[in-house]
């Protein structure tokens, strides 16, 4: 018996064939459709391998973008007092740096035809009301005032969340997302009123 490496593609790890299992069935039968036991079966796991690397089925969408929000909120609270705008700036690129297509950009692109218009209405409004609180609180640290702050923190989880949304749609990985990024930033700062 050899026991010498196939050749070919490696095998993937069973979270990557759990999210891609899970888009597939998304898009064959729907999101509300599709059970875990499908994702499972599809993907060849056992139930307790899914609970292993998800928490929901939802999270098979999320997981990705959650750790990198996360991480962008301990950013932003070791800030401190010196959060401006271009400090905050690299503390909320590494929510959309380097993002590769995954089951949540495939998600936004394809809502409709796997049926998810409202859980990612909801589930967006959850990651923009983190994003927003976190630049909130890192801008009142500077002694901004609770409304404006308030005021940067939605404009600010907005341009997250929309450039996010919008590089999907346009077909992931076919533009820069820091780009969109950055155009969005760039209409907050010209909204026509002061």
């Amino acid at each position: 018996m050899s026991t010498a490496p196939r050749a070919g593609r490696p095998r993937a790890s069973s979270r990557e064939t759990l999210a891609e299992a899970a888009s597939e069935l998304f898009l064959e039968q729907g999101y509300e459709a599709t059970s875990i036991a499908d994702i499972t079966r599809r993907a060849g796991v056992s139930r307790s391998s899914f609970f292993n690397y998800f928490s929901s089925k939802s999270d098979v969408l999320w997981s990705g973008l959650d750790a990198r929000i996360d991480a962008a909120l301990v950013a932003l609270s070791d800030l401190g007092t010196d959060a401006d705008g271009p400090v905050a700036r690299r503390a909320l690129i590494g929510i959309i740096q380097d993002f590769a297509p995954d089951p949540l950009a495939l998600a936004l692109r394809n809502a409709q035809a796997m049926g998810l218009e409202e859980e990612l209405l909801r589930d967006t409004g959850l990651r923009h009301a983190r994003i927003a609180g976190g630049v909130a609180s890192a801008a009142c640290a500077t002694g901004v005032s609770a409304v404006r702050a308030e005021v940067l923190g939605a404009a600010w989880a907005a341009a997250v969340m929309s450039s996010l949304r919008v590089w999907a749609e346009q077909g992931a990985g076919q533009a820069s997302l820091e780009e969109c990024f950055d155009e969005a930033l760039r209409s907050v700062y010209d909204l026509p009123w002061g």
